[in-house]
């Protein structure tokens, strides 16, 4: 009898001895891997940064034993989020600058700006964030309030979509702009032959060429201080689209420091710098930065109405919006990246650059390029053929941000008429041509917050619930077909899908905890679901405890 008993005891410390050490295991939970079959499982395991094993609570935690094991008490977890757009550094700048986002008025603008301007530090006085489409008089505002309080100091205030700014006339000095300059793919008005310091698309780049540059410290606070944001509502991916060399080589070194560690997709700004120094080179690969593309500017936006469109403006006649640069310089451009091993993504608003740059991709002998078409804002029912014919190659992916659609829900009737609005903010269109669509928030011109995205995408609906119905049901994306656009078609867009996007063996462990299972509860209550935890790589780097 005693010897049976020994032997079992021996049997229970060698099964116990067996099982695999792991860094972290998680179980108790609803997990949404998001995998090809979007499977749910309990329990996950997690060593050296990565998934391992995936499964029940029993077959888990019999085979695998950690120091960290985190209960999840049922708790709704999903693959850390990609945002597929974004301008992440441009985000955490702004956090350090004056903020005009919901102001409603140019009143309350200028009060902001007073304010601000007893506390700055900065030889310049930089916002962003108006939009005179909130404002009860929805036009443009005029410098001269601005060339009273300021006169010696330049101020540049960015509309929230970044493709217009009023400048005072201290800052137009600076950049020598006169009513006499011109500039193509961008208007400085001016009316009664006096300049207003409005300035819309290439304008701003002169005021902005302007500006002191940042120092590196500056550089590495305003990557922080995004970081913590993103982190905070459950992104592990960023977009950034449009980067310049420092600002990458910046990322680049705070990464292998282990100071910043969201992972970075990050579109390289078109630019001379960016060209002679990337094109001819292999694009840059590690596990938390990618440099694989360029993003290019086809048009404006449509509440600046710059916005490139086939016919004019419903609300402004006169007015057409305009490509920012030539046809030929897309042309030879598109020409330029199929020849390296670089992605071509393409900001579209208007139904007229749409079309533009669908035939340029069409024209040339793609294969499997994944080349992207940023925003997709305005379309026609020709175009979206046309967009099914280049994604059955694999080359065209659409990169939508869902809140755009509720975001101008107010105003794009009046822009675009009731027959072409139809057209605009076609999202289920586009899933069914493609296959895919990758999403986005655009933050800082949209919130950073992807349930955002979420709740936009499948109720069509504002943060006020507005409209009741929701815009245009008919576009409305499934809650199934939003996840994977907010994680596995997003790594798909970003040629990432084989390390991650899903909670799959060998994928990095990147997931995150909700206190509300968005696939399930009322619709109305996504915008309030909030992050519990973000791991990235198996470390937990954001907890709301």
């Amino acid at each position: 009898m005693r010897k049976i008993s020994c032997y079992f005891f021996l049997l229970f410390i060698y099964s116990c001895s067996s099982k695999q050490q792991v860094d972290l295991i998680v179980h108790n939970a609803l997990v949404y891997t998001i995998d090809s079959n979007f499977s749910i499982a309990k329990s996950f395991a997690v060593k050296d940064g990565k998934f391992i094993a995936i499964g029940n609570n029993e077959e888990i935690r019999s085979k695998y034993e950690a120091k960290k094991v985190i209960d999840a008490h049922g708790k709704a977890i999903y693959p850390g989020l990609i945002d597929s757009h974004c301008h992440f550094y441009g985000y955490g700048k702004g956090l350090q600058e004056l903020d005009l986002v919901g102001t409603m008025s140019f009143d309350e603008v200028i009060k902001k700006v007073v304010t601000y301007s007893k506390t700055n530090k900065s030889s310049w006085i930089i916002g962003r964030g108006w939009d005179q489409n909130d404002w009860k008089i929805k036009e443009y505002p005029n410098k001269r309030l601005l060339d009273s309080l300021f006169p010696n100091t330049p101020v540049f205030l960015d509309r929230i979509d970044g493709h217009a700014a009023l400048v005072n006339s201290e800052a137009l000095r600076i950049a020598r702009i006169t009513k006499d300059t011109k500039i193509a793919g961008g208007v400085i008005e001016a009316k009664h032959n006096l300049l207003t310091g409005i300035l819309i698309d290439n304008a701003v780049e002169l005021i902005k060429n302007e500006i002191p540059q940042p120092t590196k410290k500056e550089i590495k606070n305003s990557l922080l201080a995004a970081e913590k944001k993103c982190f905070e509502v459950g992104l592990t991916t960023v977009d950034d689209a449009g980067l310049e060399k420092n600002i990458i080589d910046n990322i680049e070194e705070l990464q292998k420091n282990s100071e910043l560690k969201i992972r970075v997709y990050a579109m390289l700004t078109d630019n001379l710098e960016n060209r002679n120094y990337y094109i001819n080179t292999i694009p840059y690969k590690s596990e938390r930065l990618n440099v694989c593309s360029f993003k290019f500017y086809a048009d404006g936006a449509l509440g600046s109405r710059g916005a490139c469109l086939l016919k004019p403006y419903t609300d402004k006649p006169e007015e057409q919006g305009f490509l920012l640069f030539k046809k030929e310089h897309f042309d030879s451009a598109a020409t330029l990246l199929l020849n390296s091993k670089f992605q071509m993504n393409t900001h579209c608003i208007g139904d007229s650059a749409v079309r533009v740059m669908l035939h340029i991709y069409n024209n040339l002998k793609l294969k499997n390029t994944r080349w992207r078409i940023e925003h997709f804002q305005v379309t026609t029912p020709e175009d979206i053929q046309l967009l099914s014919e280049l994604a059955k190659k694999g080359n065209i992916i659409p990169s939508i941000q869902p809140t755009h659609a509720t975001s101008d829900i107010y105003w794009a009737k009046d822009r675009l008429g009731n027959e072409r609005v139809k057209y605009a903010y076609a999202y289920k269109d586009q899933l069914k041509a493609v296959g895919m669509v990758a999403l986005g928030t655009d933050f800082p011109v949209e919130a950073i917050n992807p349930m955002y995205t979420f709740y936009a995408a499948v109720a069509r609906k504002d943060l006020k619930g507005s409209p009741k119905e929701g815009f245009q049901m008919e576009n409305a994306l499934s809650r199934e077909n939003t996840i994977r656009g907010m994680t596995i078609w997003g790594a798909y867009a970003n040629f990432e899908e084989k390390e991650k996007g899903s909670i799959e063996i060998g994928k990095f462990a990147d997931f995150i905890i909700l206190d509300n299972d968005i696939m399930k509860c009322e619709i109305d209550k996504v915008p309030q679901t909030k992050v519990l935890s973000t791991f990235v790589n198996g470390e937990n780097v954001f907890s709301n405890k």
